[in-house]
């Protein structure tokens, strides 16, 4: 993978190397020598094993990037421009001198997540985990007690009414209608875009009556629509009327469901995505999927990040969580400390710990019970430092991915403040000793003269 090592060329000896240009203790410089860099690179080239063509990108560029870009919550567009201003991102991910042009197009970054996969992302969040016990910030027997809740990673979609999923599904019928060359009677772009809008005035006005009325005038109206581009599904072509069968099926069911159905369609192009309760009064209806997260007990380190498709009950989510910290952690928890929304599961050779607990508690149990809160602001600091807050990769294949990769940024910010401490404190000590040395050195001589 990657262009072949060569020698530096006659203009780049004169060339001041980028480390020369960096401050050495900057928690950036000494996260990249500690992270192993080596094991990613052989995960990620299992997905290129072709020869031919030109070389593939540099994997720790890649993997650099997307560590950069949930560590500051960056866009890809917006992680690529700063790599070229910021000259410690770029000794990140492996460069030897300044670059002043872009590394890659921000698009190269959809494409590496889709093929490396969660096996390649969960390689990254593994290499973090192995970061932390080489500068000493956990330890290996951290990862025997570790909190683990659920949390919803909202989706990048606009809240779902009727109205408004009603009208995104004629535009895309009258669109797919004009570009195949179908003949429709009537496509109401006049018409439904006002009516779409008045329902919104009498909801807010609260004139259900006249809401529902204009409402079901809408509906009468996409499915005269739906039923038109039907008929003529066979004048297309095979793989556009694969695509149009699948829009006229999301187009159904955005006609046919009920207020109390389940699996409802909230986006037509994320049916994916769920609605999710978890009974908070600012936020009552979250629209997205469910991610289960587990921490050690002190440390608040990142061992397991998973998204469960399907709005699962969280103690079903357990014994995948655990699993997930065995295999990245290399070690299986052997105590888990939950909430109340865990009850009545149990994982065989673990130590299930629920909030308000009474039987059996010490007071060493009842501390660690306590701790069991300390996730809630990890949560918090990856849904407004990271990326976790808005997903807006697609499918069920984006949510997996992100997911991971939000744990992987957390990590890093961990690392880089443990890093920042660590060398101020030892800054610290050196001015002291010195200070000592000095006071010592005037003292002898005071006594000599």
């Amino acid at each position: 993978m990657g262009p072949l090592p060569s020698n530096p060329s006659s203009s780049e000896l004169f060339r001041q190397p980028l480390i020369e240009m960096l401050n050495p203790k900057h928690p950036l410089v000494k996260l990249a020598d500690v992270i192993d860099w080596p094991t990613i690179e052989q995960s990620f080239g299992a997905h290129f094993a072709s020869t031919r063509g030109r070389p593939a990108l540099p994997p720790r560029l890649v993997a650099g990037l997307l560590y950069l870009q949930h560590a500051y919550d960056c866009s890809d567009e917006a992680v690529v421009n700063t790599w070229i201003e910021n000259p410690y991102f770029q000794y990140f991910t492996g460069e030897t001198y300044f670059q002043t042009e872009l590394p890659i197009d921000p698009s190269s970054l959809t494409r590496w997540r889709q093929r490396i996969g969660e096996e390649g992302v969960e390689t990254m969040l593994a290499a973090t985990i192995d970061a932390a016990r080489r500068i000493g910030f956990v330890k290996a027997a951290s990862v025997d007690k570790v909190i683990v809740d659920t949390t919803v990673m909202p989706k990048a979609v606009a809240y779902p009414t009727d109205s408004r999923l009603l009208e995104r599904s004629r535009q895309q019928l009258v669109k797919l209608a004009a570009e195949q060359g179908l003949s429709l009677r009537q496509n109401y772009n006049r018409q439904a875009p006002k009516l779409a809008a008045q329902v919104g005035r009498y909801a807010h006005a609260k004139q259900f009556k006249r809401m529902k009325k204009t409402l079901r005038t809408l509906k009468m109206r996409v499915g005269r629509v739906h039923r038109d581009v039907s008929r003529q599904l066979d004048q297309l072509a095979s793989p556009v009327r694969a695509k149009a069968e699948d829009l006229l099926a999301r187009t159904r069911r955005v006609l046919t469901q009920q207020t109390k159905d389940k699996h409802k369609l909230y986006a037509l192009h994320a049916p994916e995505v769920e609605c999710i309760s978890k009974g908070k009064a600012r936020t009552p209806y979250e629209f997205g999927v469910k991610v289960s997260i587990a921490t050690t007990l002190k440390e608040g380190l990142v061992v397991g990040m998973r998204s469960m498709p399907g709005n699962p009950y969280d103690g079903h989510t357990l014994s995948e969580t655990l699993e997930q910290v065995g295999i990245l952690a290399e070690r299986a928890p052997t105590t888990a400390i939950v909430d109340k929304g865990y009850r009545g599961v149990e994982v065989e050779g673990v130590r299930i710990l629920r909030s308000g607990q009474k039987r059996g508690i010490t007071r060493t149990l009842k501390a660690m019970i306590k701790r069991r809160s300390a996730i809630e602001p990890t949560i918090g600091h990856m849904k407004m430092d990271g990326r976790l807050g808005r997903n807006p990769l697609k499918g069920v294949l984006g949510d997996a991915l992100h997911a991971v990769l939000c744990g992987a940024g957390h990590n890093l910010r961990l690392l880089m403040k443990q890093l920042q401490i660590f060398c101020g404190d030892i800054g610290k000590l050196l001015q002291e000793l010195i200070a000592a040395v000095q006071r010592r050195v005037a003292a002898i001589n005071a006594c000599t003269a």
